[in-house]
């Protein structure tokens, strides 16, 4: 193939001078020409994968964001399965500190070898997937801890029987019955002189009139007026408990009595040192008062219960 000639104008001659090309010449316009068909061709390719969807990348794209929404969905149920399951926890570690007074177990045991991550926004995909598997192993691990520990609470409970019918466990007054939680256990500012002072059992506001059960069973130690509490009953339960139901409107019992859990022995009032309708009722084990939020769990539901703590945590005011 013949070697094309390349002519130049010279405007001082006027007239055309052939042009010589030295072998440099010519392979740098090759590599010229080569380097700009590839860069327009690269343009072009850039242009359509981003704007352009193949059948198959797109295919591709759109699995991969459903798995990863899907991901995200199960990081979610996750974090709710593990609230109940730790919901679960505190009312087990209740049960084995009031009713089996044993030392319930702690969180070394219950997450053994595991660390939460709490925060999963903005992972990657491959750390979603880590952190999922991550919470699942803790799940399975408190289910497991928690499983190990009610066979060893049916041990115990099978061989105290008596103590379980006695000890207080329920709400002296019904659920539906109680209009809010007034005060809770601990330091509050008395309603009458304005100081801070403890306070030791929790308030129940509720109509006049509304009926009053025994917690657990027992005998009625006290029934009658009793200074700041008004009429108050008070019954032994054994095992170092007693408890005491104060500013009552109507008392139905007597000393000496025996009553079981759940038994009517009264009605909410507004008696004694008191600034509205409700029921003050404590629980003393050895003469020390205790957390009654602590002794509710035969009768409330897991929601109820994380209800009644929030309420106890919260309410500032008393009414006695």
């Amino acid at each position: 193939m013949a070697r094309k000639v390349y002519y130049r104008y010279d405007a001082v001659t006027d007239s055309y001078v052939k042009v010589v090309l030295s072998r440099w010449d010519r392979i740098w316009n090759v590599a010229k020409t080569v380097f700009e068909i590839s860069s327009v061709a690269l343009l072009i390719f850039l242009v359509l994968y981003y704007s352009i969807d193949l059948p198959k990348e797109k295919m591709l794209r759109e699995e991969n964001n459903r798995l990863r929404d899907n991901l995200e969905s199960v990081e979610k149920r996750l974090d709710v399965a593990i609230t109940v399951m730790e919901d679960i926890a505190q009312r087990d570690n209740n049960f084995y500190r009031v009713m089996m007074q044993a030392d319930p177990i702690s969180d070394s045991q219950r997450y053994a070898g595991l660390e939460r991550n709490e925060a999963y926004e903005g992972l990657s995909d491959g750390d979603l997937v880590n952190n999922v598997t991550d919470r699942s192993e803790m799940l399975d691990r408190m289910i497991y801890t928690q499983i190990k520990s009610f066979d060893s609470l049916r041990e115990m409970a099978s061989s105290q029987q008596d103590r379980l019918d006695h000890i207080p466990s329920i709400q002296p007054i019904a659920y539906e019955d109680m209009k809010q939680m007034a005060s809770g256990y601990g330091y509050r500012v008395d309603p009458v002189y304005g100081t801070t002072k403890f306070h030791e059992g929790m308030d129940f506001a509720s109509a006049v009139g509304t009926k009053v059960y025994a917690t657990g069973a027992g005998t009625v130690l006290s029934a009658g007026w009793k200074s700041a509490y008004g009429n108050l009953i008070e019954i032994d339960h054994g095992y170092g408990y007693i408890t005491r139901y104060a500013h009552l409107s109507k008392i139905d019992v007597k000393p000496g009595q025996k009553v079981s859990r759940g038994f009517y022995i009264g009605q909410v009032g507004n008696t004694g040192k008191s600034t509205g309708p409700h029921l003050h009722y404590e629980v003393r084990h050895n003469g020390v008062p205790q957390n009654p939020v602590n002794y509710y769990f035969q009768d409330l539901t897991p929601e109820q219960y994380a209800d009644m703590v929030r309420a106890s945590d919260a309410a500032a005011h008393v009414m006695d």
